[in-house]
């Protein structure tokens, strides 16, 4: 199957923060794989922006070298790469100062789309977009791409939306959340609402429970500083989580265009009951299985911090009033898996008698790593002695279902950066839906904060603290197995 690829317009792209890790890993390999499957017009130029002393043929260097570490060899050509290098430009820019900004302006055309990624601090985004607007670079035309963390809380989060609200309208304003540029994320919204298979069941009358689970097997290594002061709930919860959440519990939207889709999903952020204490399980790792302990990792013996959360959360709407979402992430687990499963209800009554070997079904959206869809069902088990239930995979992994191109799924990040080319805001945060999502875990922050509630100590490489299996116990209930 040949993916069908719709060229952008001509655009100039600035990537403020160019030589960074996050460049380096994501932006620049996603921006390749664009060019090289013809998304990305002759005319297009990625400009890269940071305060590293090199011009360049050495940020070339650092793009190439970048290709060829994050890119698949059967992704990437020499002939494709050279092309790909052409389009890149390098300008030494200092943030604070008047530095490189003069440059910067002269190479910035009018006449294309203009996107300035701001691939740096939060705490940048003020004095960025100042010089942005000082030096005629940026007007009401162009448009910004930011970075989570959006704040740490409500009243961060709040300042850094005013920031960004003195310099640009919110139709200009892209805040990212990869999650919600992958795939399976989109095909989530799909399924839903371009079959009527499952509507008509998608609601608490026949879903027992959902799980959202996201789990990994790294630790926080690296970025102990800044996960010290965030933690799993602020991390993840708040944002990759609560999104994953919104697009299950949403109502239909009218159209799929950008404020019909955040509308809905706002209103799921709004209708969160408040989570009780009982609740909420956090964890923390320690040293085990040749990794170091959460502690060692971030530098901080006294460390108060969750490395690992699970929580029983309750959407108080006509939809969804009874059936529990189950939430779950964590550091250094057993496997490294994200997915959502739905589970229905058991029938009202069973025509086969009890002890018939009947099981839920189950929905699986699997994001990472083998995408791909799971709707498990029963069926009567092959062979003579009477009616044997088995419940067996209705299994669709994009890879098998899709052929080649299922096999090549692109990143979040080339989706999403394309979108912004376009102009469409569909899989972007909006202010009020990140302000509202802060509104409601500020909360849940401070009263654990003001017990001093210690995490519970779990092994690396489990599945996570004991009392997290107890929250479902209790409730008659198990999580999903975590596997690879």
């Amino acid at each position: 199957m040949v993916a069908r690829v719709i060229p952008v317009d001509p655009f100039d792209l600035v990537i403020f923060g160019g030589t960074g890790d996050l460049a380096r890993r994501k932006i620049v390999p996603g921006l390749y794989r664009r060019f090289r499957d013809g998304q990305m017009p002759p005319e297009a130029r990625i400009i890269a922006a940071a305060r590293s002393e090199i011009d360049r043929g050495a940020f070339r260097q650092f793009a190439a070298e970048a290709v060829e570490e994050f890119v698949p060899q059967d992704r990437r050509d020499a002939r494709s790469i050279s092309d790909f290098l052409d389009r890149l430009e390098y300008v030494k820019v200092d943030i604070h100062g008047s530095e490189g900004w003069p440059e910067l302006a002269a190479l910035i055309r009018p006449d294309v789309v203009r996107a300035f990624y701001f691939s740096v601090a939060p705490g940048l985004f003020g004095d960025l977009a100042r010089r942005l607007h000082a030096h005629d670079i940026a007007d009401g035309d162009c448009r910004v791409v930011v970075e989570k963390p959006f704040g740490n809380d409500l009243a961060t989060a709040r300042a850094l939306n005013a920031t960004l609200a003195e310099h640009f309208s919110e139709g200009q304003v892209y805040r990212i959340d990869h999650y919600l540029g992958k795939e399976t994320v989109q095909n989530l919204m799909a399924v839903r609402f371009a079959n009527i298979l499952f509507e008509p069941l998608w609601n608490a009358q026949y879903v027992d429970h959902v799980q959202i689970t996201v789990a990994e097997t790294v630790g926080v290594a690296g970025r102990g500083a800044y996960y010290d002061e965030a933690g799993a709930m602020r991390d993840m919860v708040q944002n990759h989580l609560m999104q994953l959440l919104c697009l299950i519990a949403m109502e239909p939207p009218f159209r799929f265009e950008p404020d019909a889709v955040r509308d809905e999903k706002l209103k799921v952020i709004r209708a969160l009951d408040p989570v009780e204490p009982r609740d909420i399980v956090r964890g923390q790792y320690r040293a085990g299985n040749g990794c170091a302990s959460y502690a060692e990792d971030v530098g901080n013996d006294d460390s108060l911090t969750e490395s690992f959360i699970a929580l029983r959360v309750h959407v108080a709407n006509w939809r969804w009033k009874g059936t529990p979402f189950y939430l779950r992430t964590g550091k250094r687990l057993r496997a490294r898996a994200s997915e959502i499963a739905v589970t229905f209800r058991e029938p009202p009554h069973s025509i086969f008698g009890e002890g018939e070997g009947w099981k839920e079904n189950v929905l699986v959206i699997r994001l990472q790593p083998n995408e791909g869809m799971k709707l498990r069902v029963m069926i009567k088990e092959p062979g003579p002695g009477g009616m044997r239930l088995k419940d067996v995979p209705l299994d669709m992994s994009f890879a098998e279902a899709l052929g080649e191109h299922g096999a090549d799924i692109p990143d979040a990040y080339e989706r999403l950066i394309m979108d912004v080319i376009r102009g469409n805001q569909t899989l972007f945060m909006r202010g009020d839906e990140v302000e509202a999502a802060w509104a409601w875990t500020d909360p849940v922050v401070a009263e654990w904060q003001a017990r001093e509630d210690r995490p519970e100590p779990y092994d690396a490489g489990s599945s996570g603290p004991e009392d997290a299996l107890m929250l479902m116990h209790r409730d008659g209930r198990r999580w999903r197995e975590i596997s690879p």
